[in-house]
């Protein structure tokens, strides 16, 4: 497995792990569990995009991986 092959699976990890957050912040009732996984959630997005970058990087340098 190549390194952007990796990179993108954890790219998918990280997305699927933020959807779950929001999904647990929608289910709960308790205020303060909605906060922390709202929280969660947001900083996972943040994390995303930085992966994402990253995956654009590779695409450029490599483009041989471009969409897989």
């Amino acid at each position: 497995m190549t390194i952007a092959t990796q990179v993108k699976t954890c790219l998918a990890s990280l997305k699927s792990a933020q959807a779950n957050l929001e999904q647990f912040a929608l289910g709960t009732q308790n205020q303060e569990a909605k906060t922390l996984f709202t929280n969660c959630a947001q900083q996972t997005e943040q994390i995303v995009q930085q992966v994402e970058s990253r995956v654009q990087q590779l695409e450029n340098e490599e483009p041989q991986y471009k969409g897989f």
